[in-house]
């Protein structure tokens, strides 16, 4: 790593803790080990990150950058609120699919025993995530998809759905993916 630019440093950091998250045995993971897969010593890690959590919170950044950009992209092309959530669904699906070691982090499964923001700044993300579900489901709602009064229940719903399959994910050892049947489940969701 000695030929590259601190930023890039930074970014190889964040892909091989990402990376080492994908064993699916759970382990949890030292600072020691990401330095030795990076074969630099953990004083060059500290370089970078003041603590592991600032490394957790460098792919939770990761996380609600792509999520919320891919989010806010489908609400101004998209009209239908139906729409919406189905696209903001596989978008969430899909995310963990492309970012196997991710679904741990989203799932807390990464983070138990790790700093408690840590869990506080996931809970604001499900939190953001199920208010973007609530605007799209209220625009369906006046485009006569479904009633005012449910659009909180169905969004909560959407997100228990979505962690459910994160969970599945990351507890078979990333084979069962989230996206399998998900056509008709979605169809079935948002019917």
């Amino acid at each position: 790593m000695a030929s590259t630019k601190p930023g890039q440093r930074k970014q190889q950091i964040l892909q091989a803790l990402a990376a080492m998250l994908e064993h699916p045995k759970g382990e949890k993971i030292t600072t020691a080990a990401l330095a030795a897969r990076l074969s630099v010593s953990e004083a060059a890690l500290y370089r970078h990150f003041a603590s592991k959590a600032q490394m957790f919170e460098g792919l939770i950044e990761f996380i609600e950058g792509t999520v919320f950009t891919l989010f806010n992209q489908v609400a101004e092309r998209e009209d239908n609120g139906l729409a919406q959530a189905h696209a903001m669904l596989q978008i969430l699906l899909s995310f963990s699919v492309n970012n196997p070691g991710m679904t741990r982090v989203l799932i807390g499964d990464a983070l138990v025993g790790e700093d408690d923001r840590l869990v506080v700044r996931m809970n604001q993300f499900y939190d953001k995530v199920e208010l973007a579900f609530k605007q799209a489901l209220r625009v369906a709602s006046t485009q006569g998809h479904g009633r005012e009064e449910d659009v909180a229940a169905r969004a909560g719903m959407l997100v228990a759905y979505v962690t459910g399959r994160w969970h599945r994910y990351a507890k078979s050892g990333f084979k069962q993916h989230p996206t399998e049947n998900s056509p008709l489940q979605l169809a079935l969701l948002l019917a």
